[in-house]
């Protein structure tokens, strides 16, 4: 039986670590559609992942990897077929199933997305689970009436995966963007992704926040959790729209009801994990076609299945910016 290359975690009493393994189909988790995986990412999940910190996995030994893009191999779903372009995330994918990090997956059919003609295995995967996340706030913020004529968006965490691909999309969408950051040396790869404006953390006084501060923003993608989504919460302006997508920062908000109540601000919850599926296809179509991130892709850092267990520190100290892609099958031009 054919042996493939996975990267696999373990546990072993209770210290978690991962491995490169051999494995044959029959030892992946079950489901109705195998693909043959191309490319993988780097996320921050993927990064608390490979040790054990914060817990994101529920069974051992998994493989890794929340998201791929690739092409199906074999399949008993009617809906799929060999050769069919595909893309797969969320849902338990790298967390209680066997994921992207393997040169083959097999997940239920009911996970698998159509990848649209236009986009590659490559280009799916410059975008992957976090691109998906800030395409899905901005159609939630939309949904509810944010439009470019609304005022400014702010974005924090902005250098990070969701970030980066979020500013790209909303400065396309023709939005102006301010890009709020604690690493002022990446201003300028913030602005050449669109941001119009910059902010830095270290100019915030976040330890005197009041319930209201001046109504500046229509609009937020906050990264972050704690005091900063405080901050944002008290700056909206009224109807402003705050998507609210990670706890980088803090799993807490200490806030007050006076920005919902008086000037009618929407708190806005992302779980691209458990997206419908009649939506998550949707938001894969326009990015793309009319959504497509064309800075960010280009800024992209690809390296070999080989090296991945090398870059996940640099996740877990926030050291990297933009989005990591793992090369982890041949690849051919338009696939």
């Amino acid at each position: 039986m054919q042996k493939f290359k996975a990267y696999r975690t373990f546990q072993d009493d209770k210290d978690v670590s991962s491995r490169f393994v051999e494995m044959t189909l029959d030892e992946l988790d079950p489901g109705d559609v195998v693909v043959k995986t191309k490319y993988s990412t780097i996320n921050y999940k993927d990064a608390l992942s490979y040790k054990g910190a914060g817990k994101i996995m529920r069974k051992y030994p998994t493989v890794g990897g929340i998201d791929m893009a690739g092409t199906v191999d074999t399949s008993s779903d009617p809906r799929f077929k060999h050769g069919d372009k595909v893309i797969v995330h969320a849902y338990d994918l790298g967390v209680a199933h066997d994921g992207g990090y393997s040169e083959y997956v097999r997940v239920p059919g009911d996970w698998v997305v159509k990848r649209s003609p236009n986009m590659t295995a490559f280009e799916a995967m410059t975008l992957g689970t976090a691109g998906f996340t800030a395409a899905q706030a901005i159609e939630l913020m939309q949904h509810n009436g944010l439009t470019p004529r609304s005022g400014p968006v702010i974005v924090s965490g902005a250098t990070g995966g969701v970030g980066s691909v979020a500013i790209d999309i909303l400065a396309k969408l023709g939005y102006h963007v301010v890009a709020l950051t604690g690493k002022e040396k990446e201003s300028d790869y913030l602005r050449s992704i669109g941001a119009a404006e910059v902010v830095l953390r270290q100019s915030l006084d976040l330890t005197k926040i009041r319930p209201l501060e001046k109504a500046t923003w229509a609009g937020a993608v906050d990264n972050l959790g704690g005091d900063v989504l405080a901050w944002m919460l008290a700056n909206m302006k009224q109807g402003g729209t705050v998507a609210s997508v990670g706890l980088a920062a803090d799993t807490r908000l200490t806030t007050t009801v006076m920005p919902f109540i008086l000037r009618g601000v929407q708190l806005l919850g992302v779980n691209s994990s458990e997206c419908p599926m009649p939506l998550r296809q949707k938001l894969w179509d326009r990015l793309a076609n009319e959504w497509r991130p064309t800075r960010v892709q280009s800024k992209v850092v690809t390296i070999d299945f080989a090296d991945l267990p090398t870059h996940f520190d640099a996740f877990l100290k926030g050291m990297v910016r933009g989005r990591t892609v793992v090369r982890v099958g041949a690849d051919t031009v338009g696939l």
